[in-house]
């Protein structure tokens, strides 16, 4: 089916790849489709309600019948359109949604229940029995659901994401958008010019028009290699912008890999990409639509523009007999093709009685329609009507064009509605409906060559003036400019189904029957009818669908509106815009400075959010952790120990309006605090409970350090980040997470000070840094920072130098340490110590608790506002009879206790009725010489000494528990502050 002397493939360059398990051969630059096109196979593809036969109907991105499966086993991708995938030697492919084969499918039988399974049957059949949902329905559906099918193994590709911006981002590679990005280069701006299409030009690539006396593809690449060749321009190719958000942000999907074999570098597939443009240029072209009549889905029905490309493009010829059909005069073009390239056409059909022909050598129909088309898997026959009646030609394709569609997908992401243009019978963009973006071109509404190449260089023009940018007079090309007529057709009259929408097999007669049963609203009608709700979004069918709602319901087309255009453009695959979240990338494994020296010190390490930290550190003849673990609890209670804290989330905030932000995060106020000095912070949710607690200190008149718990860093940064931008953006402020930026060092114990003096560049007492102290010292001379805080309730510091020195710190502290006497201590003995000391974790506050509930209800300023102050207000969240922070310890003769364990009275049933509360933190205290609980119990404090029950269901114990303060150690805190 290859044509002589035609197309822009190379023909030098065979290419062999699979289909179905059958080897073809095409060239370097054709696609799945035009190869297979090449090889005379028309059948490409399953419809997914009926399981027709269907072959390609588009030569784009617009594609909803050739979907095929790339790959195989765990690198196998559905849904890949066939006119988009460019072939590579070892390219394997396979049809989908069909079983056992596309030849014969035995989900085709569908098509012989059609009478039964119209617009909205679903929702009509699978009510009742009510039994039947679960048993039948439901597994029947999702067994049949569905296009392609994933492996169901990991992912083996790479994915990669990037960020650019630019002055203007054209969006577009057709004559409007090459001389806009031009214009716009020329008049130096920064430019990005990108196009989901493997070549840039657009439909210049698929005609035979000249510009300035040279073939369009040919002037089209002429100005591709003009605008790479300046240093101000990006050029991207075979990258689509997905969608347009806030603040001039879009999205956009570059296939990095996809057109070559797979490599073992590891490269990636796609990459997804956020754009930050000033201003763009909307040059998407636009989009043929197809007139629906009885069987005008058999495969060799397509559109009369992909005809047209697949022809001048790829060198195919679709068909031996091609017929054209359609309403305006775009139609000839591909009729004069084909017969220019001797290709023997049939027949041109146009419905416009008043159509000028001129002479032609092959037969025309004028006030004629095509109503119906034979043949099953390939296109045999067509039937047209005219005033004479009806007959029959053979053909074994049909070119059929209803006209353009601007393509105005992208200036509706933000909620705007295109408008109607009755001379054009379609949709334009509105001007405004994203900020800063100007439509040119056919997607405006301007089809002739003549009239893109002028709107692309007023479009650069307008958004250059925009950002105080002068555009140069820029010569214009000579192009074709002949005017766009038609007459609308949307559908021939006739008794069979005539599809709209070929993915979903949407008819006319199910447009009709959805708004006889008054889904007369487009948004209701494209949910009862699944109508546009395919991969290709309805970018064939939903014009031609509200055409025929209107006509159904009496309304005309800009009364009946359209339906909602949202992003992506086209569809995009998940892992590319999560790129980088896949295995490691998902869950990070996160290592402190210390994170090598632990390991050499034998210490077993668990996960703490996604951080990793040393459990404890065993030491020679310790044969349970238990041991280790007392032994480190002993070291911060008598001598000293060393724990890595850099996991603790760090935030710097500076700025004018610094202290208000966290007197308005937190609960108590902060901007008294002095500088030097560190304070404790409690931070309320909405909802008034505790999201988060831990200290901060004034490092400067506008500079602060916030801590927050390790689990809820990135927490506590979207929320501060909400407060700023949502709430009170007006506030000069900013912030960032410096946690990587510091390594820093709990120095716990009565010899931390004696460890630091031995240290520090200048020493320290208890009056030139008392307790809750900060500030700038030199740590072997290196600049750092020291904060006098605690976690244990012993004479605590914690120590902070950059990152890069962490490593060397941590072994001099614990060297230091162990000639003291200490040592390290891991997260176990951690835990022991702030449990004996009654401080809370995540354990306690698990978002279920608040400032009540753990005793701090004085610390809600009742001189300011907070974040979730009024609703912690409420009086069930204030009442007596709530579980309360308390401590817990053993009273009889079982000795064990379990975090997650029930609270009864003592005699109570252990039933949920009867639940008094529950325990969050255990663990043994070494100075106690017990197990040691924190929990939270009704009343809790009003009831200091009661002996209650505590019952763990799941591990089978029980056991007699007094409830007592959740204070064990050193409650006046003289130690702290010694």
């Amino acid at each position: 089916m290859r044509v002589a002397g035609k197309g822009i493939i190379d023909r030098s360059a065979p290419v062999t790849f699979r289909f179905d398990g059958a080897s073809y051969q095409g060239y370097a630059g054709d696609t799945v489709a035009s190869a297979l096109l090449a090889n005379n196979v028309r059948l490409m593809g399953r419809s997914f309600k009926y399981h027709r036969p269907r072959g390609v109907l588009t030569a784009g991105s617009e594609e909803p019948n050739a979907l095929i499966t790339t790959g195989t086993g765990a690198g196998a991708e559905p849904n890949v359109r066939a006119t988009v995938q460019e072939i590579f030697d070892g390219l394997v492919t396979t049809s989908q949604n069909a079983w056992p084969s596309l030849e014969f499918d035995v989900m085709a039988v569908n098509d012989l229940a059609a009478p039964f399974l119209g617009a909205g049957f679903y929702y009509k059949t699978f009510m009742w029995p009510k039994r039947f949902w679960e048993a039948i329905y439901e597994p029947v559906i999702r067994n049949a659901a569905g296009l392609g099918a994933l492996s169901g193994q990991t992912n083996p590709d790479t994915y990669e994401k990037a960020f650019a911006f630019c002055d203007v981002l054209v969006i577009g590679a057709g004559p409007a958008g090459l001389m806009a990005a031009w214009a716009a280069a020329e008049a130096g701006a920064d430019v990005i010019l990108a196009d989901e299409d493997a070549i840039m030009g657009g439909r210049l690539l698929a005609e035979t028009h000249e510009i300035d006396g040279r073939p369009a593809s040919v002037w089209a690449a002429g100005m591709v290699d003009r605008l790479a060749e300046m240093e101000n321009v990006r050029l991207m190719t075979r990258t689509t912008i997905t969608g347009a958000y806030d603040g001039g942000m879009f999205g956009a999907l570059e296939r990095v890999n996809q057109h070559r074999a797979p490599s073992a570098d590891s490269a990636p597939l796609e990459c997804f990409w956020r754009i930050h443009a000033k201003a763009s240029v909307l040059a998407a072209g636009a989009l043929e639509r197809p007139v629906a009549f009885q069987n005008n889905d058999r495969p060799g029905v397509m559109m009369a523009s992909a005809v047209r490309a697949y022809l001048n493009r790829w060198g195919v010829s679709p068909g031996q007999r091609v017929t054209v059909f359609g309403n305006n005069d775009d139609a000839h073009r591909t009729a004069r093709d084909l017969h220019a390239a001797g290709v023997h056409v049939a027949a041109l059909i146009d419905s416009r009685y008043d159509a000028e022909v001129g002479d032609v050598d092959y037969p025309v129909y004028r006030g004629a329609q095509v109503c119906n088309a034979s043949g099953r898997k390939e296109l045999e026959a067509i039937t047209i009507r005219s005033a004479s009646g009806e007959q029959a030609i053979q053909t074994d394709c049909l070119a059929v064009s209803g006209g353009w569609n601007p393509s105005v997908h992208l200036t509706c992401h933000m909620n705007g509605r295109p408008a109607w243009h009755a001379d054009l019978q379609a949709f334009v963009p509105t001007p405004g409906a994203i900020p800063g973006m100007i439509a040119a071109g056919a997607c405006n509404g301007s089809f002739s060559t003549q009239a893109c190449l002028e709107a692309g260089v007023s479009a650069a023009r307008e958004a250059l003036d925009a950002l105080g940018k002068t555009v140069a007079d820029v010569p214009l090309p000579e192009a074709e400019d002949a005017p766009y007529r038609l007459t609308p057709l949307w559908a021939v009259a006739g008794k069979g189904r005539a599809w709209l929408d070929f993915q979903n097999d949407v008819s006319v007669k199910d447009i009709k029957q959805a708004a006889v049963e008054n889904f007369r609203s487009v948004e209701h009608m494209k949910r009862y009818t699944t109508q546009g709700m395919a991969t290709d979004q309805g970018k064939n069918s939903n014009v031609a669908a509200l055409a025929v709602l209107a006509d159904a319901t009496g309304r005309g087309i800009p009364e009946t509106g359209t339906t909602t255009f949202r992003p992506p453009y086209s569809p995009v695959a998940i892992a590319a815009m999560g790129a980088g979240a896949q295995g490691k990338g998902f869950a990070p494994e996160r290592l402190t400075t210390s994170h090598a020296r632990s390991l050499a010190m034998g210490a077993p390490m668990i996960e703490a959010g996604l951080w990793y930290r040393p459990s404890y550190f065993p030491k020679a003849g310790e044969t349970t952790w238990r041991q280790s673990c007392d032994r480190e609890v002993g070291y911060v209670r008598q001598k000293v120990g060393v724990c890595d804290v850099s996991t603790l989330g760090k935030i710097d905030i500076q700025g004018r309006d610094a202290a208000k932000l966290l007197d308005f995060a937190y609960t108590n106020t902060f901007s008294t605090l002095k500088v030097g000095r560190v304070r404790y912070g409690l931070m309320l949710r909405e909802d008034g409970h505790v999201m988060d607690d831990g200290t901060c200190a004034r490092l400067g008149e506008t500079q602060y350090l916030m801590t927050t718990t390790t689990a809820a860093a990135g927490l506590v940064m979207r929320h501060l980040e909400w407060i700023t931008q949502a709430l009170h953006p007006e506030w000069e402020v900013s912030f960032t997470s410096v946690t990587e930026h510091w390594a820093q060092f709990a120095v716990a114990g009565p010899e931390a000070r004696t460890l630091l003096n031995g240290l520090l560049d200048a020493p320290i007492d208890n009056d030139s840094w008392p307790f809750m102290a900060c500030g700038a010292v030199g740590v072997a001379g290196v600049p750092g920072r020291l904060f006098r805080i605690s976690f244990s309730g012993e004479h605590a510091y914690e120590v902070a130098v950059p990152a890069r020195y962490g490593a060397s710190l941590f072994d001099l502290l614990v060297q230091k340490a162990e000639g003291l006497g200490g040592g390290a201590y891991g997260m176990e003995a951690l835990n022991v110590l702030r449990i004996e000391k009654g401080f809370i974790t995540h354990a306690e506050i698990d978002g279920r608790v608040t400032a009540f509930d753990i005793g701090m209800q004085r610390m809600v300023s009742d001189k300011k506002d907070c974040i979730g102050k009024t609703m912690s207000e409420r009086p069930g969240l204030m009442d007596p009879d709530r579980p309360q922070l308390v401590g817990l310890k053993p009273a009889g003769a079982v000795k064990q206790l379990t975090a997650g364990a029930h609270l009864y009275d003592a005699g109570a049933e252990a039933a949920r009725a009867n639940m008094q509360g529950y325990v969050t933190s255990v663990g043994f205290s070494p100075e106690h010489d017990s197990m040691l609980a924190l929990g939270f119990v009704a009343r809790g404090p009003d009831r200091m000494g009661e002996v209650i029950r505590m019952v763990d269901a799941v591990r089978g114990i029980e056991a007699e528990v007094e409830i007592c303060s959740p204070v064990f150690v050193d409650p006046e805190g003289g130690r702290v502050r010694g």
